[in-house]
């Protein structure tokens, strides 16, 4: 009969223990008992560098623009860093700043992207020139994003951050810059941008960078692709 007892007190404590622990899981999904690692956590663990330039599909008129114009897929773009242990993208939006890498994710259409990174990362991107590179784009850190498109450093757009900063800190030139005329600028949506942005003074022959003249660069491997 005791042993009995003991048998239904066991049970009793496993079931007990059980219940609480399937609750905990669901009420509290970040507790030590679930999953380590969301699948996140080990992409970024597992595939992502410092120096990677990250691509998506942004959703605003003028990002439909600029993948229009540009037959491209990709209307955004940024630099991966890790600071302290935690991935960022370091991006050129409202302001230049850098976003959590999950979160940055999150903006795109379909929380879809494609990372690539420099072929010869590992002996060109040392720690020293990491460095260089973070402390040149701080100069940006905060500055307006630039919707003219201009080629200064008064204010900046995404793809500009990027190739900038491999160009003067790194000495990599990912892309031959182009004229903005070179781009497709006849389909409708495009041209109502352009009307909104520059009225009838349209800068045809204005420098530019756009992230697919990055994403097409032949300097560059793709990591990862979810598209």
């Amino acid at each position: 009969m005791k042993k009995q007892k003991y048998i239904f007190l066991i049970i009793t404590f496993v079931l007990s223990f059980g219940l609480a622990l399937f609750v905990a899981m669901k009420v509290f999904p970040n507790n030590p008992f679930s999953k380590t690692k969301t699948e996140t956590d080990k992409v970024m663990s597992n595939k992502i560098e410092s120096g990677d330039i990250i691509f998506q599909t942004s959703q605003s008129p003028q990002c439909e623009a600029v993948r229009i114009a540009t037959n491209s897929k990709f209307s955004h773009c940024g630099i991966i860093f890790n600071l302290n242990g935690k991935w960022f993208v370091y991006e050129a939006v409202q302001p230049v700043k850098l976003t959590p890498f999950d979160e940055w994710i999150q903006h795109g259409k379909d929380n879809k992207y494609v990372v690539k990174r420099l072929k010869n990362a590992k002996a060109v991107l040392t720690p020293e020139i990491l460095q260089k590179m973070e402390n040149y784009g701080q100069q940006f850190d905060g500055k307006e994003y630039d919707a003219y498109f201009e080629w200064t450093d008064n204010r900046i757009y995404c793809s500009e951050l990027v190739w900038k900063i491999y160009k003067n800190a790194a000495d990599i030139e990912l892309s031959k810059l182009r004229e903005l005329k070179e781009f497709n600028l006849e389909d409708p949506r495009v041209k109502k941008v352009l009307k909104e942005r520059y009225g009838n003074n349209i800068p045809l022959k204005e420098k530019v960078v756009v992230p697919s003249d990055l994403a097409d660069s032949n300097l560059l491997v793709t990591v990862i692709d979810n598209y």
